[in-house]
């Protein structure tokens, strides 16, 4: 399904990002219909300047539409099936070989009994090839669709957690992928342009396909290779722009996997591991991070939040409920940080949050009729002026929320004072400890001659000492000089270093303009929070409890 260069040289597939075109399309009236379907279809094809191709104009890096799951076109093709929310349903992306393909089946199964779910049936998803490029044909999977229904009633965001149980284990044990696997929503994708989209798959121009929101995206990877797997959107988000940050966050999220607990999944949890898939994409790792905090209990948009918080370190302005909030989430988890429009649903609510220097555009339009439309650009769709009650820009670390169940826009301020509420962050917080308040202790005061063989021992140069060292010592400041080095990289340099010299801190590579930390004071922060972390999936007054 996909088709990346293995690392050589100085090459590696692991530094790769991408920057797209992405739009949401909601009915506030909450009611299913084909018209939003299509509507988004349109707009999807209208972002096609937003995705890439290869030198085959008719290789696209990827497209796809993430909606409600379409009871009224699923009832027709599968007998017996249940009450909408009661089973979940997905899109398999099953190897191309027939053999493989039955074999990957029969292992399925296996999966879902064993983890008391049962398997209702498999549909051939409708697909017509005839536009895709040679590039596409060649990694092409198969489509098959699977029907679960939970033998103990479960429904809804209930069976959702099962499900998840059961494609993590798949993805780990076999060579499938579910693009989702959900009571709740459906996603078709694939490596295709987005006039491709509604014409490889059949079932988006059929009638019978109805939702009240509808997810698109166009991708356009900047500097790396399309896949089947890695076009949006993905289970929960779709997202333009970049996570420069995504090294650090996928580190953390292993790390955290000893400590998570949850009475959801109980002893079963560790079938989850690892929550981030190894060489996936930086939107794909946050995908799966935000899935894990959503289905171990937190909603969508707290999740959200969590993981994107908006400027709140040196904001005087900011409400201090709020301010409490964030604080107590910083020792929870460190933000997933770039320039980034996300977008993101539970098949519910539909929304989308913007990064804190608000680095990716986003505009949104209400009409007198109920439809919402957020875009990364204008003019996705055509929109009589006239019937424009409401329109915006995404502000930089804001979240815009489209409950389509309960009928209504929901907020920045209402979301984010209704999570602060929640619980005493405040008095939760009294458990931080700042570096200033630990003890104070003996500091050793070594002589000259004890310095200098440390100092060789240590691989610290006479340079170092005069340009670096100095200055700070009789200023306190670092010293002013320019970002260029003329230093050997360590792994290139004839010298012995240090292990540290091996390891450099990441930024951004391709997209990102360069911050002013002081004329941009109000995003940047250079917070370090030390200490043990606790359990992700229960946040409580010792979660605090770090420097």
């Amino acid at each position: 399904m996909r088709d990346l260069p293995e690392p050589q040289g100085l090459y590696d597939p692991l530094h790769e990002h991408d920057a797209c075109g992405v739009s949401f399309i909601a009915d506030l009236t909450g009611d299913p219909s084909n018209a939003v379907v299509r509507t988004a279809l349109t707009a999807l094809t209208c972002l096609q300047h937003r995705g890439a191709t290869n030198a085959e104009p008719n290789t696209g890096d990827g497209a796809g539409i993430l909606l409600q799951v379409p009871h009224r076109l699923l009832a027709d093709e599968f007998a017996n099936l249940p009450d909408r929310g009661s089973y979940a349903t997905g899109i398999g992306f099953l190897p191309a070989d027939a053999d493989e393909r039955l074999s990957a089946k029969d292992s399925i199964a296996k999966i879902v009994a064993d983890e008391g779910l049962s398997l209702l049936g498999w549909r051939t998803v409708p697909t017509d090839p005839s536009t895709l490029g040679e590039q596409a044909l060649d990694v092409m999977p198969a489509f098959e669709q699977v029907v679960i229904t939970s033998p103990a009633g479960l429904t809804g965001l209930d069976l959702d957690r099962e499900a998840y149980l059961v494609r993590k284990r798949i993805e780990h044990e076999l060579p499938v992928y579910f693009p989702s696997l959900s009571a709740r929503t459906l996603v078709y994708k694939g490596m295709l342009t987005t006039p491709q989209l509604s014409e490889f798959f059949p079932d988006l121009t059929d009638d019978r396909i109805e939702s009240a929101l509808a997810l698109v995206h166009s991708r356009f990877s900047t500097n790396t290779f399309p896949s089947w797997p890695l076009a949006h959107p993905y289970r929960f988000v779709a997202h333009n722009g970049e996570i420069n940050t995504v090294m650090g966050n996928r580190n953390w999220m292993r790390a955290r996997e000893a400590l998570l607990a949850s009475p959801v999944w109980g002893d079963r949890i560790e079938k989850l591991f690892p929550i981030c898939t190894p060489h996936a994409s930086d939107t794909a790792s946050f995908d799966e991070a935000l899935e894990l905090l959503h289905l171990g209990g937190y909603s969508l948009p707290h999740a959200v939040l969590m993981m994107i918080p908006e400027a709140w370190e040196k904001n005087p302005a900011m409400d201090p409920a709020k301010r409490e909030f964030y604080r107590f989430h910083s020792a929870l988890m460190e933000p997933w940080d770039g320039p980034a429009s996300v977008t993101f649903t539970d098949g519910e609510v539909v929304g989308a949050v913007l990064d804190r220097n608000g680095l990716r555009p986003s505009r949104y339009w209400v009409t007198d009729d109920g439809l919402v439309v957020m875009a990364s650009e204008v003019g996705v769709i055509d929109v009589d002026p006239a019937k424009i009650v409401q329109k915006g820009r995404l502000e930089p670390g804001k979240m815009f929320l489209v409950d389509t169940k309960a009928g209504r826009i929901i907020g920045d301020e209402e979301i984010k004072s209704s999570l602060a509420a929640a619980h005493p962050y405040a008095e939760w917080n009294q458990q931080w400890i700042e570096l200033g308040d630990l003890p104070e202790r003996d500091i050793p005061h070594p002589i000259h001659g004890e310095l200098i063989p440390q100092l060789v021992v240590n691989g610290v140069t006479q340079e170092e000492l005069e340009l670096l060292v100095e200055p700070m010592v009789l200023s306190g400041a670092e010293s002013i000089g320019s970002m260029g080095t003329d230093t050997p990289p360590a792994v290139l340099s004839n010298r012995p270093r240090q292990l540290f010299d091996y390891f450099a801190q990441l930024f951004a590579q391709v997209t990102n303009p360069p911050l002013d930390a002081i004329r941009e004071e109000l995003v940047t922060s250079a917070t370090a929070v030390l200490g043990p972390e606790r359990n992700l999936l229960h946040p409580e007054a010792t979660s605090a409890r770090r420097i």
